[in-house]
Parts: structure tokens; sequence; C-alpha cells
């Protein structure tokens, strides 16, 4: 559906987000009996699925006395705030207000433009209150494909957005802080072969590691016979990045292909800003297990997010020093080629 959008509201003043396009604001496992409540571009939403089964989207404020419409309850027709029982559909239209027969025209609550798909619930962020998607939200294929099974979570962060992207682009760091999980040797990955690309909205870089030793996450998932040649495939967009990271035993085929088999591990990571300090970080992860397959994603699943648990730790701790030395300059060094790209769209989306 096409409709209003409450962050109208932001077009009055600058925004450090990118505008008029698809966010994410949930998973879809995530919206059962209640509403959800989730803060996105500084925006405060509710999100909810009603008892047809669609998911809704509204700015999360009862138009009467501002109790947030996440504290009611969803029923039949829509959701019914919790503190004097008005009934709001999902076009943020006021249905029914207990004890009295009319309903006040302007008794309404400002919609979100939503669509489900691929297990993930995408929310359009427009620049003006007429503005409408101009294009489909991204489509994810490796939550339905025969040959890969996924999990995820999602993570708040306390930190901006842009830097969890900067982690997600510079796999360098995997031989440092990912010992235990997917890094391997430092010095292999600090000097792998690396080609990066920016067009438009999109950075992709490739990130080559012929002769490897696997990590403990790819031994614990898959029969390598020894050394292995790794490949780290990465494509930014501003809203979502993808990371396809995998390997084939050494010298068995083209590291470049394709088409390459081996063990893989496709990431969806979608980053969306909670305020212009803190973030929402939804993550999956797919993988293709020969054997075992259940207990084979479990591991990989459980492995990403014990490798998450130390990113996370990482860049908060690293937002925490640079508030303490504000405006103390930062290098660059060769492996923020991609990062830098990324940083550069996102400023002239903004400026837009």
């Amino acid at each position: 559906m096409n409709i209003s959008n409450p962050s109208a509201d932001m077009t009055t003043k600058s925004t450090p987000f990118p505008l008029d396009m698809w966010y994410l604001g949930a998973f879809s496992s995530e919206l059962k009996d209640k509403p959800l409540a989730r803060t996105l571009l500084n925006q405060p939403v509710v999100i909810y699925r009603d008892l047809q089964g669609d998911v809704h989207a509204l700015q999360d404020r009862c138009c009467h006395r501002q109790l947030p419409l996440s504290m009611g309850t969803i029923e039949e027709g829509g959701l019914r705030c919790g503190y004097h029982g008005l009934l709001f559909n999902g076009e943020g239209k006021c249905l029914e207000v207990p004890g009295q027969p009319k309903v006040p025209r302007k008794a309404k609550v400002p919609p979100y433009t939503v669509k489900e798909q691929d297990g993930l619930v995408w929310i359009w962020f427009g620049s003006e209150e007429t503005s409408e998607p101009t294009t489909p939200p991204p489509h994810y294929e490796y939550h339905d494909h025969p040959d890969y099974v996924y999990g995820g979570d999602v993570y708040h962060y306390n930190a901006p957005y842009q830097l969890i992207h900067d982690n997600l682009l510079d796999l360098s760091h995997l031989g440092y802080v990912h010992l235990k999980t997917i890094g391997g040797d430092a010095h292999t990955h600090m000097n792998a072969k690396m080609e990066v690309e920016a067009e438009g909205q999109r950075v992709t870089i490739k990130r080559y590691m012929p002769d490897s030793t696997p990590p403990p996450t790819y031994t614990a998932a898959y029969p390598f016979a020894g050394k292995i040649d790794r490949w780290q495939d990465i494509e930014f967009c501003p809203s979502h990045i993808k990371i396809w990271t995998g390997g084939i035993d050494a010298g068995s085929g083209s590291v470049t292909d394709p088409d390459r088999k081996g063990f893989h591990m496709r990431g969806l990571h979608c980053i969306t800003p909670e305020t212009d300090e803190t973030s929402h970080y939804f993550w999956t992860i797919a993988t293709n297990p020969v054997t075992d397959i259940e207990a084979v994603k479990q591991k990989v699943v459980e492995q990403t997010r014990f490798t998450f648990d130390e990113d996370k730790q990482v860049i908060e701790a690293q937002y925490k020093t640079m508030r303490q030395f504000k405006g103390q300059p930062m290098i660059d060094i060769h492996v923020d080629a991609g990062a830098n790209h990324a940083r550069r769209i996102i400023s002239t989306l903004c400026e837009e």
C-alpha cells in the first residue's frame, strides 16, 4: 500500500540518514501476539501483525493522550490503545472511541509503508509526506533456497550505524578479533589480494586468500582435506550489506568462480539506525551443509553469533574512545578503501 509517511516531519531539518529508501524494521519471527516498539531513524514506530496476518507500522503515539500504541493490544480491526481504548486500523485511522458514537475527523496517526518478504519486514522512510516507494525492497533469495539453511538475530549497538558498516567492509580484522571462529592467520588477512569497485549506490569488495589454514568455524562445519583457498565477497548498499565467504580445498578449483563449490557462508547484514548514536543490527547467516544439516546450521549460527559478540564489543569500545577524544584525526590505511567509498555514498545521499 502507498500511504503517507511520518518521516515527513524530518523534512524541516537535516538528517544524518539517507531517506526515500527501505530499512529493515523487524524479523517476521519477532511479530507475535503483541505490538513491537522500535525506534528507527529517530522515529518511534510500532510494528504489529493483525489478526488476518498482515503487518503494519504506525507512529508509536496515540493521538488522544500520547501513550505509545505499542503498550496497547492487537484486536479485530487493528491496534487498541492501552489508555482509553481508541482503536486504530493499519492505515492509522481511528475506528472507534469507546463511550462516544462519533470518531473525531482528526483522530488518526501517521502510518508507514510496509513490505514483508523473505522473513523480513521492510519499512519505507520517505523524505516527504507523499513519498512513495520507488523500488521494491531488497530480495534475499538465500532465506528460501533449497541448498541453504539459515538463522539469525538482532543486536542493539551503542554506536552509530556507519561504524558497523566500516567493520563489515574491512574483513582484514578477522585475523585479530576472531581467532576462535572465522579468523585465521592475521598476516594472510592483512595481505589478501583485494579488489574494490564503487558504482552508484553500491560498493563491491573481493578478497582472496589462497592456500590458507581453515579457521575453526570452517573445520567444524565442513570436511576439508587440509589447506583451503578462501574468498570474501562483499556488496554494500546503504540499507544492507551482503557478505559471501567460504573456502574450497586448496587447488581444487578457481576461487574466483561464482559457481565454486566447497563451504559457503552467506551473510545478510541490515544495519538500521535507531538514533544518531545507536543502531539496530539485523543479521542472518545461510550455509550449505553436506551432512547433519540441522546440527551444522546450529553450529554455524552459534559461531557467527560469537563472532558478532566480539565485533560488538570492539565497535562500542571504539565509539566510546571516539567520544573521549572527540576531534582527534584518524589516519587511513589500505584496508579502508571500501568503507571510505561507502561513507561517501551515505554523505551524498544525506545531502540530496
